[in-house]
């Protein structure tokens, strides 16, 4: 089997996970417990926490406020960072964002979306020109989940800051953490990360949240996570988290030319005259998009799990919401016919030049025959 599906989640690290076990069957206790146990985990998580912090930020300007995933970090971002007046964001969020947005309207907030260029940037201009003095929150996305493109976001939170001074900036960071060479800016208040993108387990993700800004708590109980997220922590999923991004972070820049290297096989290997190329090439390396014209994305999808070769055909989160085309894909400009035939083929740092071989020549064979089946 060869799994090229790796925007939507990561295999778990073996190695990693041989660390961790022990915080399963050994140091299990309550963190929030006065006994010792429990006070040595308690000190435990909060060097994995700084040490998380300071792959992209220092400790001494952020909290990490750990969640339950990615989409809990992005929602309490929103929901409690939108204080008054605008939301300003994107027309590429990730759906944990954008229906959040959505939500902020319905409640009533002012919410204004931001265009996409055609590899699914956002066009900076207009989202500077949807900012005013009564915006209270701007969510911008790193990295695009469905092309990679990538934003600057520390330049764009720099010239939201002067045009909306008391404006918190929130960026994704879920597919650029761990992935993309990146150190959080002055002015991001708030960055959202997801262990299982990076060889963690899934159920842990986290908020990096700027020490000075104060935003409300998503979740109340027993006052955990400095009382802005409470609920017994998630030591296993803590420590998976603190080991795998250590490994990425370790081998950041050999992977990414590692990445590199595999996308530009990928695309030399397809056949040009079957897929179009939708990501740019100074998107993520570890993303890759191109359309089959003429064909559906969800049918190429099923076809090649078949022959072994499991990709996506966009946001695995989004999957759910049974649209046909992608909102994301659609606001890049892209048309309907093209944007039918989209397929996400995503790498990590142990995808192999063979798999990507195979990969490029399974779709070929089934893009192709699909063609000549229907005419």
């Amino acid at each position: 089997m060869i799994y090229l599906d790796n925007a939507a989640t990561t295999k778990p690290d073996a190695e990693c996970l041989k660390k961790a076990k022990k915080y399963l069957y050994e140091d299990f206790y309550n963190p929030s417990s006065v006994y010792k146990e429990g006070y040595d985990l308690k000190l435990d998580l909060l060097a994995a926490k700084e040490e998380i912090i300071s792959h992209i930020a220092n400790p001494r300007d952020f909290d990490l406020i750990v969640t339950s995933c990615g989409t809990e970090a992005d929602n309490h971002a929103l929901f409690c960072g939108a204080k008054r007046g605008n939301v300003v964001t994107t027309m590429g969020e990730h759906s944990a964002v954008y229906n959040a947005a959505k939500e902020l309207s319905q409640r009533g907030t002012d919410v204004r979306y931001a265009k996409l260029t055609k590899d699914g940037s956002v066009d900076v201009d207009d989202l500077l020109s949807l900012v005013d003095e009564k915006t209270s929150l701007v969510s911008c996305i790193h990295v695009n989940n469905e092309t990679g493109a990538v934003n600057d976001v520390n330049a764009i939170a720099s010239a939201v800051k002067k045009k909306a001074p008391g404006a918190l900036f929130h960026s994704d960071g879920v597919q650029a953490f761990g992935k993309v060479p990146f150190r959080i800016g002055k002015d991001v208040d708030m960055y959202s990360v997801s262990a299982h993108k990076i060889g963690g387990m899934k159920g842990c993700g986290a908020l990096f949240k700027k020490k000075k800004i104060s935003i409300k708590p998503y979740i109340f109980g027993g006052g955990q996570e400095g009382g802005m997220r409470s609920g017994t922590e998630n030591v296993f999923g803590i420590k998976m988290m603190q080991y795998a991004a250590a490994k990425r972070f370790a081998h950041l820049e050999e992977n990414y030319e590692r990445a590199t290297h595999m996308r530009e096989l990928l695309l030399k290997t397809l056949d040009g005259k079957l897929f179009k190329i939708i990501s740019s090439y100074k998107a993520s390396p570890y993303i890759v998009c191109v359309s089959a014209t003429g064909v559906r994305g969800e049918t190429i999808v099923h076809e090649t799990g078949d022959k072994g070769l499991l990709i996506g055909s966009g946001s695995a989160c989004s999957s759910n919401e049974k649209k046909r085309y992608s909102r994301v894909i659609l606001a890049c400009g892209i048309a309907e016919a093209d944007a039918d035939g989209i397929l996400r083929i995503s790498f990590s740092p142990d995808t192999t030049e063979n798999e990507t071989k195979e990969c490029a020549k399974i779709l070929n064979e089934t893009v192709k025959n699909r063609k000549e089946i229907m005419g």
